[in-house]
């Protein structure tokens, strides 16, 4: 891995930062490298633009800011047009399908969508749309193990609330491997 830089993004109330925060706790505590977590939302906070910045890294960071993220994580329009122009062109893009309409993707950058609110729906609960996403990028990305995710959300999210986040992380999961299947087969 060496050293990969990320950014979650989408508007307040989505559980940006939880997601982005327990990507870097899989990283960091369950999966043996270092990670750092820097945030910005606006001063409106709900509703507004937010958006995390994870570096995980084999060794320690010495710089907590990304620069080029290598992975971007949307899930709305307006994060969507402010950080997809910061990817790197080899890049790869995960977007929330129903909420995100992304341009022509650059030459070498992968682009994957996901109903990640209509899963969440299915689930009974909205407010899981972040860990829809988060188990998403764990299949599509690639940069961290299922298991050290699945523990950092346990870990991460409110008592009483674990099994269904697990539910949720694992249809983000699943679909994302499902995704994964289909782009080797073509």
């Amino acid at each position: 891995m060496s050293t990969t830089e990320l950014r979650v993004s989408g508007f307040g109330g989505q559980g940006v930062i939880l997601c982005a925060y327990i990507i870097g706790r899989a990283a960091a505590l369950h999966d043996g490298k270092h990670a750092t977590l820097t945030q910005s939302f606006g001063p409106e906070a709900r509703g507004s633009a937010c958006s995390a910045q994870v570096i995980l890294s084999d060794d320690p960071v010495l710089y907590p800011y990304v620069q080029h993220p290598k992975a971007l994580v949307c899930m709305s329009q307006e994060a969507y047009d402010k950080f997809e122009p910061e990817v790197d062109t080899d890049g790869i893009l995960l977007y929330e399908e129903e909420l995100v309409t992304p341009h022509e993707p650059r030459a070498n950058m992968k682009v994957y969508g996901i109903p990640a609110t209509r899963i969440a729906e299915e689930l009974g609960r909205i407010i899981v749309l972040n860990i829809v996403m988060l188990g998403f990028f764990t299949a599509a990305a690639g940069l961290l193990p299922r298991e050290a995710a699945r523990k950092a959300v346990e870990e991460s999210v409110p008592e009483g609330t674990e099994k269904l986040n697990l539910a949720a992380f694992d249809r983000g999961y699943e679909y994302g491997l499902k995704l994964a299947e289909e782009e080797a087969a073509k």
